[in-house]
């Protein structure tokens, strides 16, 4: 399955990367039904690139294109921690889950967690440099609901 929107990518002599650090260079690439099928120079045979199916491929930080004001990557926000106005704290987002709507930041403390839509009415700030997610006080969302 393909998450990029750059099919530059998968250019021939394009560089990604496993999550170990190894970099994988683009021999070939084309796509098959639903799939890309991609050939690594660094893969001698099908054996050896079956071992990595389903891993996924990454790239460099200076090669991930900037996002407008206002909009993050999912990889800023996690780790960062979720507090409520009054500094009330939430955890720690720990996963972003993609969404057709929205985004939803998972949160998570102990064993607590907490699922955050990510809106404008619900999301107040965020300081990628603090680390920090400052959410609204919600019912059924942040607090219990009183019902």
């Amino acid at each position: 399955m393909v998450l990029t929107e750059v099919s530059e990518r998968f250019e021939p002599d394009s560089a990604l990367y496993l999550e170990d650090g190894r970099s994988m260079t683009v021999e070939d690439a084309r796509p098959d039904r639903r799939w890309l099928l991609v050939k690594f120079r660094e893969l001698a045979d099908r054996t050896a690139a079956e071992r990595l199916q389903g891993a996924y491929l990454f790239v460099d930080a200076a090669a991930v294109a900037d996002v407008p004001e206002g909009s993050y990557w999912p990889h800023q926000l996690e780790g960062c921690e979720v507090l409520t106005e009054d500094g009330r704290s939430l955890g720690v987002i720990t996963e972003v889950v993609l969404g057709v709507a929205n985004d939803i930041c998972v949160a998570r403390s102990g064993e607590d967690e907490v699922l955050i839509p990510a809106l404008k009415d619900v999301v107040v700030s965020v300081d990628l440099d603090a680390r920090r997610v400052v959410v609204r006080e919600m019912p059924g969302l942040t607090v219990p609901d009183s019902g």
